[in-house]
């Protein structure tokens, strides 16, 4: 079953091309009568205007394919689409219109100056310009409502189009009427009006060619549009969490809009938290441009705010580790750094020595101010380990009580769990504490806690304490 995007998507597809299509025919018959009734009467203006509906049906071909094809998917080949062909297709419209106007002007030069020609209004060329003049209109009107609807450059380009021919059109219907004027009362300058108002068509041509030709260009060339960079930027620079922006570059493809951005956020951010951001990055942009193709790049960025530990943890980020229980101690003025790593537990000592003095070195670059440096390097679990067995002890659950109690901020002990693994005992326990403690009065106390509790049982090989709040425990 299809989904309500791809619904959507081949309604929009049918009605573009269904739009694109009954342009062509329009301009076909219209084009055919006005050519017929302009050899007929001779007159230059009905037959500027029988070229320019001539390739306006060649532009209305030529959107009709490019609809068809600017909606396609992209692919392997076309990563951005084919939006752009609808843009090509209007640049090709605008050089079809400036052809149309040279000849325009060059023969009405010449009947104004150098050539006399005999026109002929007569009932039927008024009656085929006034058909063309509402045919223009209605798929005008039906083309503009169907490109503002999809965002269509090519079928605003032929809407452009037909709303000029029609006042085109009317300017060539009242050259003839000044010429049965000038005829009827004998004002002679009146016989040169048809030529006159073919170079008023031709000035409208010229008109909308370079309105055209503008956008077309910006199109084709990637120019962002005039605003929406400063926009963008100033949406993205009110994200919570953004430090800078690096680069906005915006390009467009049919009516669909990429934006590829480089923003800089804090380089102590982790991995889910910088993809939150890049989330929030891309809405913004999309409330400037809805359904653009967002492309962020994050630039890791130091903060003013950073203290000596931020910046540890930034160094050890660059080389992809974690460091925990980072201790910075002043002592006659010199500072010493004690850290605690995390290995591969399959790597050999050489190389985790030989990865920790690397560490070492880029923290002392990062931060100059420190003295010394001593990394204890642990384990990394990589393999999970198969327990044995799970231990009833009431004596040692006991003691673990007693050792509790002698500690005034520890309020209880629970959920005590003692099992076997790898032929070594495992001690797991709940301790509550006061709210009001802090984090480092909480851990101080859970490592002299550890350490009574191994001096009382030495056969413990391992003492996992997790902290709970008074009101949580109590719920």
């Amino acid at each position: 079953m299809g989904t309500t995007a791809d619904y959507s998507l081949t309604a929009m597809r049918a009605e573009k091309r269904a739009v694109a299509r009954n342009s062509v025919i329009a301009a076909l018959l219209v084009t055919a009568g006005k050519i017929v009734v302009g050899i007929s009467t001779g007159s230059l203006g009905i037959l500027s205007e029988a070229a320019h509906s001539a390739l306006d049906l060649i532009a209305a071909t030529l959107t009709f394919f490019s609809v068809g094809v600017s909606d396609k998917p992209a692919d392997a080949d076309h990563q951005y689409g084919h939006g752009k062909v609808e843009n090509f297709s209007a640049f090709v419209e605008t050089g079809l219109l400036l052809i149309t106007c040279a000849w325009v002007i060059y023969e009405a030069f010449l009947r104004l100056f150098f050539r006399r020609v005999e026109v002929e209004p007569t009932v039927w060329a008024f009656v085929v310009m006034l058909i063309s003049m509402g045919i223009d209109y209605w798929r005008s009107r039906r083309l503009g409502r169907i490109a503002a609807k999809y965002d269509s450059q090519a079928l605003e380009a032929d809407a452009l189009h037909f709303s000029t021919d029609v006042w085109s059109a009317g300017v060539v219907v009242l050259g003839l009427v000044l010429i049965l004027v000038g005829r009827s009362y004998h004002i002679e300058w009146l016989s040169k009006a048809d030529p006159i108002a073919a170079l008023f068509v031709a000035g409208v041509i010229v008109s909308v060619s370079w309105r055209l030709a503008r956008r077309t260009i910006d199109a084709l060339l990637d120019a962002a549009p005039a605003g929406v960079r400063n926009q963008i930027m100033d949406a993205v620079s009110n994200v919570d969490g953004v430090l800078e922006i690096g680069r906005v570059r915006i390009r467009r493809a049919g009516n669909r809009y990429f934006a590829d951005l480089a923003v800089g956020f804090a380089r102590t951010l982790t991995f889910q938290r910088s993809q939150q951001l890049v989330a929030a990055v891309t809405e913004a942009v999309q409330s400037i441009l809805p359904d653009a193709d967002v492309t962020v790049q994050p630039l890791p960025r130091a903060q003013r705010s950073e203290n000596i530990f931020d910046r540890i943890r930034a160094a050890a980020t660059r080389h992809n580790l974690n460091v925990h229980d980072i201790s910075v101690q002043d002592l006659a003025g010199r500072r010493h750094v004690e850290q605690h790593i995390e290995l591969d537990e399959r790597m050999t000592l050489k190389r985790a020595h030989d990865q920790v003095t690397e560490l070492e070195a880029d923290i002392r670059r990062e931060v100059p101010e420190i003295d010394d440096i001593l990394t204890h390097i642990e384990s990394e679990p990589a393999t999970i380990e198969m327990g044995d067995e799970l231990i009833a002890d009431a004596r040692l659950e006991k003691k673990l009580k007693s050792i509790a109690a002698e500690f005034p901020e520890i309020l209880d002990m629970h959920e005590i769990e003692i099992k076997r693994v790898r032929g070594r005992l495992y001690v797991s326990c709940h301790c509550t504490f006061s709210d009001e403690l802090s984090l480092a009065q909480v851990h101080d106390i859970q490592t002299e806690l550890e350490i009574r509790i191994k001096q009382a049982a030495p056969e413990l090989f391992r003492v996992l304490i997790h902290p709970e709040p008074g009101t949580d425990n109590r719920r």
